[in-house]
């Protein structure tokens, strides 16, 4: 510790003997720990907005179905309403909301136009607090109740299909006999998400699509569900695949995995981005500190023969490097945590919107902090740098005190 105390404010001193060089080494390493901060605070705020708004629209946390639904959704592969069981698995703390619906392969008719779409049997009640699509109505209304005779259509297939608030359609699906069932339906509202969905779900009361292909016991296509906050989602699901053990219990995860490997993505590039800024980093660390070394040859050489040991001169070299790097490491936090305060109002992308809506993120992205990620990638920056810097400062050490004592810069 006697050591520490003397060599510290030396050391301190030593790095603006060359002020020009110690704030380049300064910038570099503020400005790449603070891109990699602020980089983690804004993937993550754009996954998160990503995951709430597909998982928002139909997915949820997680849905259950009957066994090769998901392979080939019809009506042979619907499932019976959940039982006590099951109800109780869905109505414990855990479970934030879930809804069942009654979701088959149908083709909407217009007078212009024939085309594909998935019919949704809904109870309104229970998507308004589970799904984001009843707030998504921009012209009309939503369904009022399950035994509701309107249709609810995206905005883009309503186009497709020329028609509009206030006309009607015609949907077709099978029914429990194998034919087809038709029925005319009134637009009673339109409503504005991404436009896969838009394109291909219409949303209907569910007992009036259970009337309409002649189900007779309330047999239900799937139970979507969304975990409270705090709740564990693979535990959740493995609980409800225990109450339902003949049923497919699926988390969103393994329903949507364009959305899951996007996530892992995301959660994985801020360790590309480390590795690239830490290369850049220590190229820059380790060029000035060896430059710093070359330069002052003859005082090593001095403070040897003076009586310094090579592990003073160790210390004393990388007692520079950590200070350098260290003040680096608390400059480029205060940058991020500034950046990110900045903009906690939110980093609105509006003018991106066709782009966003392909990777069906939100437009407005909020960074947050994460301090567990913030310590530990200021600290792993701080260490890696303080190892490259070790290169430099062994090289010192390891000078020869009459050799040294003669060169010249």
């Amino acid at each position: 510790m006697s050591a520490l105390a003397t060599f510290a404010p030396l050391a301190w001193r030593n790095l603006w003997r060359n002020p020009r060089r110690t704030l380049i080494t300064l910038i570099v390493v503020s400005v790449g720990l603070w891109s990699v901060l602020f980089f983690n605070s804004f993937l993550v705020a754009w996954g998160e907005s990503s995951k709430d708004e597909v998982l928002g629209l139909l997915v949820g946390s997680g849905q259950i179905h009957a066994p090769g639904y998901m392979d080939d959704p019809n009506i042979a592969t619907l499932m019976a309403p959940p039982g006590p069981a099951l109800l109780a698995a869905l109505n414990a703390p855990e479970i934030a909301a879930w809804s069942a619906r009654l979701v088959l392969p149908g083709v909407a008719v217009s007078e212009y136009k024939t085309l594909p779409a998935n019919i949704v049997g809904v109870d309104p009640e229970a998507e308004k607090r589970l799904s984001s699509i009843p707030a998504k109505v921009v012209q009309g209304r939503y369904l009022s109740g399950p035994d509701d005779t309107g249709v609810v259509l995206g905005l883009s297939l309503a186009e497709r299909l020329k028609t509009g608030l206030g006309r009607r359609v015609i949907l077709m699906s099978q029914n429990v006999d194998g034919a087809m069932s038709e029925q005319s339906f009134d637009v009673v509202g339109l409503y504005d998400a991404d436009k896969a969905t838009e394109d291909f779900y219409l949303f209907t009361g569910r007992t009036t699509m259970s009337n309409f292909i002649g189900l007779k016991n309330g047999e239900i296509a799937e139970i979507t569900f969304t975990i409270a906050k705090n709740a564990q989602l693979e535990s959740v699901v493995a609980r409800l695949a225990q109450a339902a053990p003949d049923l497919d219990v699926r988390s969103w995860k393994k329903i949507a995995l364009f959305l899951a490997t996007t996530d892992a993505f995301m959660s994985n590039f801020i360790f590309i981005w480390l590795g690239v800024v830490f290369a850049l980093m220590a190229i820059g660390i380790v060029n000035t500190q060896l430059m710093a070394v070359f330069e002052r040859t003859h005082e090593f050489g001095l403070l040897r023969a003076l009586g310094m040991k090579p592990r003073q001169v160790l210390l004393l070299v990388t007692l520079e490097g950590m200070l350098l790097i260290g003040a680096g490491v608390l400059l480029g936090v205060a940058l991020a945590v500034a950046t990110i305060l900045g903009l906690s109002g939110g980093v609105d992308l509006s003018r991106f919107a066709a782009g966003l809506e392909m990777f069906q993120s939100g437009q407005v992205i909020y960074p947050g902090f994460d301090v567990a990620r913030m310590a530990a990638f200021s600290a792993a920056i701080w260490g890696l740098g303080v190892l490259v810097a070790l290169w430099p400062a062994a090289r010192a050490a390891s000078l020869s005190p009459v050799e040294a004592m003669r060169h010249e810069t």
